[in-house]
């Protein structure tokens, strides 16, 4: 991958170009979705396809999200590449048979004969006073299916190839567009790019605590580490990208050096992803730990629509920041 100084991609333009790059080079790559055609999607997130590449290939489908994926998981398991979008991630919720019973299970029934190259996007995360039904982060139960890989990039360099390698893997993919990083610009090359699938980053390195974070948690947690830094403590900042499968080497790993860490989702704390990640740091990292491993997520309960009791829902900077200190303070394990 090459640099491409001073060219910038929003997230969203990122997420575009991806899927414009894989169009062009196979035709077997088509999109279907609410309104991805004409408009270009709710966000714009398939904006011009149908006019690059006609109305056979970027569909306008009706409003029913088990028949669009319905409609994906047919075409995959006939030779497409099909990319299907579900504007909200609440919106899953009515075609989770679909993504769970069918989609997810059809490799392993057929004894891995069949492939199933499908790529599901939707738009996930709270903070636009969407409410409660248009607000969720509910990556955690798809990542509790086995058979589907769950992406979250926090960045447009990393959406673009990561968006890439879901087109191009051929098992059922879900990514997963934060709504709140749409405009969010960065450099990206603009040549086609793969992003490893179940590939952590280290995007910040630090010596004192490991902070796990995905999404727009990642830049929050990002800015909450350059305030801590301030008082001298330096935080390593790791970026999973790909939730499903989860790389909890590259997280132990740090762990082992730093001997703490903060995983922060958005999502509701309880059932959360956190909860599994603390629980494989305990059991790959426990001699390793200094103090108790800590959780960061939203309370339970809906996404509320009022501004003041969103932001308040949302774990925000402060708030990681604050974890942090207590994780700092507390006294040795077994000391």
């Amino acid at each position: 991958m090459t640099d491409s100084p001073g060219r910038k991609l929003s997230y969203v333009q990122a997420f575009t170009e991806a899927v414009r790059l894989e169009m062009a080079d196979d035709p077997t790559v088509i999109c279907a979705g609410e309104d991805i055609g004409f408009f270009g999607g709710v966000f714009q997130s398939y904006a011009g396809l149908q006019t690059e590449f006609g109305v056979d290939r970027v569909v306008d489908t009706p409003i029913s999200e088990q028949a669009i994926v319905g409609l994906g998981l047919g075409a995959a398991v006939n030779g497409m590449r099909p990319i299907v979008d579900i504007m909200f991630m609440d919106f899953m919720a009515v075609a989770l048979d679909q993504i769970i019973n069918q989609a997810a299970k059809i490799k392993y029934m057929f004894g891995g004969a069949a492939t199933v190259p499908l790529t599901i996007t939707t738009g996930g995360g709270a903070g636009m006073s969407a409410a409660a039904q248009h607000s969720q982060s509910l990556e955690a139960l798809l990542c509790h299916i086995p058979g589907l890989k769950v992406v979250y990039p926090s960045n447009p360099l990393d959406m673009k190839g990561l968006m890439a390698s879901c087109i191009r893997d051929d098992n059922p993919t879900v990514m997963v567009k934060h709504k709140r990083l749409l405009g969010m610009k960065a450099e990206v090359p603009e040549e086609r790019y793969y992003t490893p699938l179940g590939e952590a980053r280290v995007i910040r390195p630090g010596n004192d605590v490991t902070v796990v974070a995905w999404g727009k948690m990642t830049n929050d947690a990002l800015a909450a580490a350059d305030t801590l830094a301030r008082d001298g403590i330096e935080c390593e900042v790791i970026d999973p990208r790909t939730l499903q499968p989860f790389d909890i080497g590259t997280v132990v790993e740090s762990v082992r050096r730093t001997n703490r860490a903060v995983v922060v989702h958005e999502a509701v704390r309880f059932g959360g992803l956190g909860g599994e990640i603390a629980s494989q740091i305990q059991e790959n990292a426990f001699d390793y730990l200094d103090a108790p491993v800590a959780r960061l997520g939203a309370p339970f309960s809906p996404v509320p629509f009022s501004p003041d009791l969103e932001a308040a829902y949302i774990p925000s900077q402060e708030r990681i920041v604050e974890e942090v200190r207590s994780v700092m303070a507390r006294p040795l394990l077994g000391g």
